[in-house]
């Protein structure tokens, strides 16, 4: 079965929320005619266009490849939540790395937010850039880790964004009985992300970077310099390529596909709701995730309505019914919505490594790929154009590090992994089912 087509067969963007609310959106041709460049980048979304950016900006010749539109994939369709770190927090990195290596990723995700308020006032993207990030605890006896995650910040890395929450000063700001505590990170951000994602593809078409849409890669073949083929038997070659296709990439890589496992996940948008409201709900417009294995995500939209996000699953096709898979945990987190109407369902597809540390890798002489950001894309996959166009310059200290970090594949080959996913990922979901 083909991701890229199985749930969206028509190549364009979903109906959702984000896509209603989109600003300009530029309709790039598909390449028909053999061309060289300098580097090729195949992929239209944060890291493609990021990256695509960034060398531009050094002065490459750069051609972006994307099968379908501009942000058809992950990065125009996810929670928008600009988290600050990595994806598991620093406690799990020292105890695996050690402290030196732990404050170098603390580091790498620190700029990685920055990175995309940087890009947004650089390019003058209109995407709803809104400050902080709560992280909720549904179990009572785990509040304890957070007033202590919130220390550690603090007095080994000297961060002092964050705020540890109780029970009551939680329920203060957030209007749900069920969670027990939490930290608020005023670091963090949300953001529109198929606007931002768009702002990106503007900014990357004025400064000369030539964009195809509608153009998929079938084939990358390696010589002298690096020949890459598409659907349409156009031939493209290129001294550097990079591959920044996440869950979407198939069968084109299986140097990169072995390392990433691709996973569905599904939000709604809420019809507006009045100011007091939306307070209840949210009283800071911050964006919210909580702790359990499948996360509950969510945030209020520049014109009130709710965002979220729940529900996750583990084979190629989205369910019949979007919209209930992520009902139910909504009316779990919010009783009192039940008479909300829903305006939009929509599904995506991201890719997640064992350990949910991102996956940078370079497979080939000069063929370089990030994926695998593991629901912590916005920030990291944004970056990681910025630590690629490093790589490829000759300045790859943020690229080895990342390169460094340990992966395991995922087992079963093609035939047996999804089937070993679902057994691994219906155990801990079931977790967040017991006390």
């Amino acid at each position: 079965m083909d991701l890229l087509t199985i749930n969206d067969p028509s190549g364009e963007h979903p109906n959702s929320y984000y896509f209603a609310s989109r600003n300009k959106i530029n309709n790039f041709s598909p390449l028909k005619d053999n061309l060289s460049c300098d580097v090729c980048v195949i992929g239209g979304g944060f890291t493609g266009l990021s990256t695509a950016i960034r060398l531009k900006e050094r002065g490459f010749s750069v051609v972006l490849l994307e099968a379908r539109r501009v942000g058809f994939g992950a990065s125009g369709r996810n929670g928008g939540q600009v988290g600050v770190g990595q994806r598991r927090d620093q406690f799990y990195l020292e105890k695996k790395f050690g402290i030196s290596k732990a404050k170098d990723l603390w580091n790498i995700g620190l700029d990685a937010s920055s990175d995309v308020l940087g890009l947004i006032k650089k390019y003058n993207i209109s995407c709803d850039y809104k400050p902080g990030i709560l992280d909720v605890e549904f179990r009572k006896r785990n509040v304890w880790e957070y007033e202590r995650e919130v220390e550690h910040m603090s007095t080994v890395y000297k961060y002092e964004k964050m705020e540890f929450l109780s029970k009551e000063q939680l329920r203060a700001r957030l209007g749900s009985e069920m969670y027990y505590g939490g930290l608020q990170d005023n670091g963090g951000a949300h953001i529109h992300p198929l606007n931002f994602v768009l702002g990106l593809s503007e900014a990357a078409k004025k400064i000369g970077v030539k964009i195809f849409e509608k153009s998929r890669v079938i084939r990358i073949s390696e010589e002298k310099d690096i020949s890459i083929e598409l659907e349409n038997g156009v031939k493209l070659n290129s001294k550097y390529a990079v591959i920044g296709c996440n869950g979407y990439i198939g069968h084109l890589d299986k140097r990169i596909s072995s390392w990433i496992m691709p996973i569905n996940n599904y939000i709604l948008a809420t019809e507006p709701l009045d100011e007091k409201l939306a307070r209840r709900l949210i009283r800071d417009d911050v964006a919210v995730h909580d702790s359990k294995f499948v996360v509950n995500y969510f945030r209020l939209s520049s014109d009130r309505r709710l965002l979220f996000g729940g529900g996750e699953s583990y084979r190629y096709r989205f369910p019949l019914s979007i919209n209930k898979k992520a009902h139910v945990p909504m009316l779990k987190v919010f009783p009192y919505l039940k008479d909300i109407k829903v305006d939009y369902a929509w599904g995506g597809t991201l890719a997640v490594t064992q350990n949910r540390l991102p996956s940078f890798r370079r497979v080939g002489h000069n063929i370089f790929s990030a994926s695998g950001y593991s629901g912590h894309g916005v920030a990291m996959a944004t970056f990681a154009g910025k630590i690629l166009a490093e790589a490829i310059s000759g300045q790859a200290e943020k690229f080895d590090i990342m390169a460094s970090l340990p992966q395991l594949k995922f087992p079963g080959g093609h035939l047996m992994r999804w089937p070993l996913l679902v057994l691994g990922m219906s155990y801990y979901a079931l977790k967040d089912k017991l006390p």
